[in-house]
């Protein structure tokens, strides 16, 4: 018997260059979207009379993006999902997810060039949208937001066993790549709540004095609900990017505390979800 199944179209690129006048806006994202449904008879007889061809979705992304993209990627997701569902008898269930790479606009001779960008470090601006014939619902976030600081950070009064070499520090480097996802109660202007919860996870990272990557990671969730009523909650993934002091005793040297050497792998990763009572 078939059980549950989708399909669709991956890894979709689109850039939209929008040109209100001189200053243009450069948009660059990758748009993934699947679809649940009534599918048994292309699975079990090869009958596609209700498959609609994941190049068609691929297409309908690029057609609706002309006249239809030009606000927040999550009212995009919301438009492309109803596209789907109203168009698709079948469809029970559409799934779209957008990843957005931002683009800064150059200075040129000390002002923002109107038409020239440059593509910063690996952050990404995320949503993905689930829509059902009832209604819709809207995860945001981001990743790739790579942060560190110098301070306010430990790691002390951990279980040990006996295979525990770690030494307990007070002051230590605390670095990560943010990955965030929440969840909207409701519509919102996407574009300010993205902006003003982005800030809302950079203000408390910064800020908080860390017992270890966990205290912090919480910290950082207790404040986007605290500050942001629109969203129900939100999960937050820390990879733990760590900087090990350098033993510089062969040198004759004793390491103040500021000579490290970052390294890739392994890491830590600690993740959790905090939603409201």
């Amino acid at each position: 018997m078939l059980a549950e199944n989708s399909y669709g179209k991956s890894a979709i690129r689109l850039v939209k260059v929008l040109r209100p006048g001189e200053r243009h806006e450069f948009r660059a994202v990758t748009i993934a979207i699947a679809l649940e449904g009534d599918f048994e008879a292309a699975h079990v007889a090869g009958d596609n009379r209700a498959v609609l061809p994941t190049d068609t979705m691929k297409n309908t992304v690029y057609a609706l993006a002309q006249d239809h993209f030009d606000g927040a990627i999550e009212s995009f997701g919301l438009l492309l999902s109803g596209h789907f569902l109203d168009h698709n008898p079948r469809v029970n269930l559409a799934r779209v997810a957008l990843s957005e790479q931002p683009w800064e606009r150059l200075v040129v001779a000390g002002r923002p060039h109107p038409h020239a960008f440059r593509r910063p470090g690996g952050e990404r601006r995320l949503t993905r949208v689930n829509r059902t014939r009832e209604g819709a619902a809207v995860e945001a976030g981001l990743e790739g937001l790579t942060v560190a600081k110098t301070s306010s950070s430990a790691f002390a009064g951990f279980l040990r066993d006996g295979y525990t070499t770690l030494k307990e520090t007070h002051d230590r480097i605390l670095a990560t790549a943010i990955q965030a996802s929440w969840v909207y109660a409701a519509p919102v202007d996407f574009d300010a709540a993205f902006a003003a919860i982005r800030q809302t996870l950079l203000d408390r990272f910064a800020g908080h004095q860390s017992a270890s990557v966990q205290h912090t990671l919480y910290a950082m969730g207790e404040s986007v609900l605290a500050r942001h009523p629109e969203v129900t909650q939100v999960r937050l993934s820390l990879p733990n990017k760590h900087h090990l002091p350098v033993d510089l005793s062969p040198f004759g040297q004793e390491n103040r505390n500021d000579i490290f050497v970052p390294t890739e792998e392994p890491y830590g990763l600690i993740e959790a979800t905090i939603r409201r009572d």
